[in-house]
């Protein structure tokens, strides 16, 4: 469970186009819309930008090769979405009414799928899914699950930098929507770009002066990244990552490759490629739509230490105190 607050502010539902009209996920169909720039001449990405969607990364096996929905299809899939999904729902007992941690007043999903109608975040492959694994990382994985197999509680160190409120896996880079905290400040200076996320509150730190990267052997949770311009668009290449926050079950040798265009007055659209061979077969792409909204984003306090932690600890010695017992009395 993470620990929250009151989302940043009320979203706005997002007005659904049709298709061929789309600016949020076609740039094509907005080819004539050009970016403000800042004082040094660059496209300007600056504001408070929200990627909140209920549009899944993958796409659902029941849709099969259907990439978009319908208009009807799309209302359908919402209000089957937020029926689901409801955590104030109190059918199935109490252990299920406590498996959906918080009450719906908590959650940030949003109400709408993309404005494209898109079935998938993923466009490429085009079965909306990410590719599969290598053999060498199935392995990996299927060594690594057995070796913390009985010690995934031994202390905070074995349990994900998540719960440890240290990264977030979707948060970025690559920067996909979450159930809440999906806000994103975008600050612009000579050589830089900074984007402050609201999960977990990391900021990248992103130079755009054409300086290198990091020396292979210097690994860092969110990689390290160089950005540079093509046209209107802010290209940004990631690399040096660690296999401390694989996402999606990525390792250190993931390359990650994100655009960021300006498709209209109050859209970004976000692109992303992985490139990973040692885990995925093949190279696989998503698109996100970014939505200005209104500020400030405010501190989510979620820090490392914090009693969430401590508690599932002591949960865990409870326990294993219990499970001896309960040997002596046999």
């Amino acid at each position: 469970m993470m620990w929250g607050r009151l989302p940043t502010c009320a979203r706005l539902p997002i007005a659904l186009l049709a298709i061929a009209a789309q600016s949020t996920l076609c740039p094509q169909a907005v080819s004539n819309y050009k970016a403000p720039k800042t004082p040094d001449g660059k496209p300007d990405l600056q504001g408070i930008w929200t990627n909140v969607t209920i549009t899944p990364l993958e796409r659902p096996r029941d849709l099969a090769d259907k990439a978009y929905f319908t208009e009807q299809e799309a209302r359908a899939y919402e209000k089957q979405f937020l029926q689901q999904n409801n955590a104030d729902r109190r059918e199935g007992g109490a252990q299920a009414d406590l498996g959906r941690a918080y009450n719906d007043f908590w959650y940030d999903r949003g109400t709408k799928v993309v404005a494209s109608r898109r079935t998938s975040l993923i466009t490429d492959p085009p079965d909306g899914k990410i590719p599969p694994l290598t053999p060498e990382a199935q392995k990996r994985q299927a060594d690594r699950a057995a070796a913390a197999r009985g010690h995934q509680f031994d202390g905070p160190e074995n349990r994900a930098l998540s719960e440890r409120c240290l990264v977030w896996p979707t948060a970025g880079p690559p920067m996909l929507p979450s159930f809440y905290n999906n806000n994103y400040q975008i600050v612009q200076a000579p050589g830089y770009v900074m984007v402050l996320v609201e999960m977990v509150h990391d900021v990248r730190i992103i130079p755009t002066d054409g300086r290198p990267h990091l020396p292979s052997n210097v690994r860092e949770w969110f990689g390290d990244s160089r950005g540079h311009w093509e046209g209107d668009t802010l290209v940004v290449e990631t690399t040096n990552f660690t296999d401390k926050s694989p996402f999606h079950g990525s390792d250190e040798n993931m390359k990650l490759i994100e655009k960021f265009t300006r498709t209209g007055p109050d859209t970004i659209l976000y692109e992303f490629t992985v490139n990973d061979p040692t885990v995925f077969t093949k190279p696989w792409t998503g698109q996100v739509p970014m939505n200005r909204m209104q500020g400030p984003i405010i501190e989510y306090a979620c820090h490392e230490g914090n009693y969430a932690m401590s508690g599932m600890l002591a949960g865990a010695r409870a326990d294993e105190e219990r499970s001896r017992a309960d040997e002596k009395k046999q």
